[in-house]
């Protein structure tokens, strides 16, 4: 009834205004319908988004969880796997290692290393005859005779004893009636390495080379000579240790020196805790630098891991190379100096490529081939160095390993070139080309080794010591390390044997009054004569005599 009055009412009004207000109508009735039409489409444009994100969020879940099972297949390598790099057999050398069990012991037609040779050792001499009732015949009763000659064999032997060193020194009076002579005369006494001191130079010397070469904690070592009979009070060795720091300073000093007019070092650096809490440092890491060159080994402890170590003991040199890993600081080093080569390190970039193998076992096959490649490069190094530089060996074996590393260059860039590739083989490859000038640095000098493992195995037993007592207690007991790890080293470059050359230079501390002798040039190896390198030589156990 309303509906046909309204209709009615609408037809009586003018034209255009009936059409409007019909059109009004109509908008009115579909309204509701638009509206919830919007509604929807926002909606469906809300979860459009949602599920976009989530799909992104999926996608960097399945990477993240990628990249940290990758990690952990590492990390058992690391673990569980074998501790050396020296080869890496594939699985068809495996299978056919199998097959053919090798034989345990010496192979056939492989050199040998030589008898070990103790012609240096003194010999003490044990003659055993028969006993009595053994030297006579058992039907007779006659007595054997002496046949000439003795059936001989050798043992080796270490009786280590500790005794007390009584010094005695005996007194004189003057028979004559002179003026001026005092009433007794005693003799000289010997020098005395620590003034009313109880323990000898051997003590010491023992105590050093346990402690800073060997990396034996000081309570072990006090209790190990408990098995001999002497109780050493720890306050003892620790108020010495403190008064034999000075002594080695000059020889540190010259060491460094030495090092700076080499022209090629190692360098390397690892962690170092040192219990006290300098003013600025609110940690106990701190950091053992180590400068490998022909002649010295420099050990700088420092709370920095920056450039600026590298700066301080190299930074006079203006020309040099520098074998390194790729640290930053050793290239923000050598930003700063035109005439400094770094020398990247092969077999941190082999690790690259065995990273992803244990990572990413789709990827596997791809990286050996990487690091068979870089095998090779080594073995044609090796193959180069055995020839005479200049030599037609030589260069012939030069050629082929520069043909090899252009081989590797080539198929490096093709590979990054691809559209399709794994992340994972981009960040190596980036890195292989970023780091290539360095890596090519052995080619035109011969001299220079392809790695950084000199460094790394100076590196062994300051990482050791760290495992046996955590670091130093305080920052002058963590230099005074730095400086005995310097000396012992460079002894053992020059082949020296560090307990003799210690037992010798405390002694001339000793004779000098408890301080270090005014002269040091003996007692430097590049300084010694070859009489006194050769009496001091550390012992070769294979082959080469002393």
């Amino acid at each position: 009834m309303e509906g046909n009055l309204l209709s009615h009412k609408i037809i009586q009004l003018p034209q255009r205004r009936a059409r409007w207000i019909s059109s009004k109508l109509v908008f009115c009735e579909v309204c509701p319908f638009k509206k919830e039409n919007f509604e929807l489409r926002c909606e469906r444009g809300y979860w459009q988004k949602q599920h976009q994100r989530a799909v992104e969020r999926e996608e960097k879940l399945r990477e993240e969880n990628q990249q940290l099972k990758a990690r952990i297949r590492y990390l058992e390598k690391e673990l569980y796997g074998r501790k050396t790099e020296k080869r890496s057999r594939s699985s068809e050398h495996r299978e056919k290692e199998q097959s053919v069990k090798r034989p345990r012991g010496h192979q056939v037609g492989a050199s040998g290393h030589g008898r070990r040779r103790y012609e240096h050792l003194p010999v003490v001499e044990e003659v055993y005859e028969l006993a009595e009732e053994e030297g006579l015949c058992p039907f007779c009763g006659l007595s054997y005779e002496v046949f000439p000659g003795t059936e001989d064999s050798e043992e080796i032997e270490i009786e280590v004893r500790a005794y007390r060193r009584k010094i005695r020194r005996k007194r004189y009076t003057p028979r004559c009636q002179c003026e001026g002579l005092p009433g007794i005369i005693t003799a000289k006494a010997p020098g005395k390495l620590i003034a009313k001191g109880k323990l000898g130079i051997s003590v010491w010397a023992m105590i050093l080379v346990e402690k800073y070469l060997y990396q034996r904690p000081i309570s072990r070592l006090l209790e190990s000579l408990k098995g001999y009979g002497v109780d050493v009070a720890p306050g003892t060795v620790g108020d010495g240790l403190k008064r034999l720091a000075g002594l080695f300073s000059p020889v540190q000093k010259a060491i460094r020196e030495k090092s700076k007019q080499e022209r090629w070092w190692h360098a390397d650096e690892t962690r170092w805790s040192v219990f006290q809490m300098p003013e600025g440092k609110m940690s106990h890491r701190w950091y053992l630098w180590v400068f490998v060159s022909a002649s010295a080994v420099v050990y700088i402890l420092d709370p920095r891991r920056s450039a600026d170590v590298v700066e301080e003991h190299l930074g006079e040199i203006e020309e040099g190379i520098l074998c390194v890993d790729r640290y930053s600081a050793y290239k923000k080093f050598a930003r700063g100096k035109e005439g400094i080569i770094l020398a990247f390190c092969w077999t941190h970039q082999r690790r690259d490529f065995l990273k992803v193998a244990n990572g990413w076992p789709e990827l596997e096959a791809w990286a050996h081939e990487w690091v068979h490649e870089i095998g090779q490069v080594f073995h044609l190094n090796h193959k180069r160095l055995a020839h005479e530089k200049g030599s037609e060996g030589f260069v012939k074996a030069d050629r082929e390993l520069r043909e090899a590393l252009a081989g590797m260059e080539q198929r490096r860039d093709e590979e990054l070139s691809r559209k399709k590739i794994d992340g994972e083989c981009i960040s190596v490859l980036k890195s292989l080309k970023n780091h290539w000038e360095g890596l090519r640095v052995f080619i035109d000098h011969p001299h220079i080794p392809m790695d950084n493992s000199e460094a790394e195995r100076r590196m062994r037993g300051p990482a050791l010591g760290r495992k046996n007592y955590y670091g130093s207690g305080s920052i002058r007991s963590g230099h005074f390390t730095a400086s005995l790890l310097s000396v012992f080293q460079t002894l053992l470059k020059w082949q020296i044997n560090p307990r003799q050359w210690l037992s010798e230079y405390l002694s001339a501390c000793a004779e000098n009054g408890g301080e270090a002798p005014e002269d040091i040039f003996p007692f430097l190896p590049w300084k010694m004569g070859k009489e006194d390198r050769k009496r001091m030589r550390m012992v070769r156990i294979r082959g080469d005599p002393a």
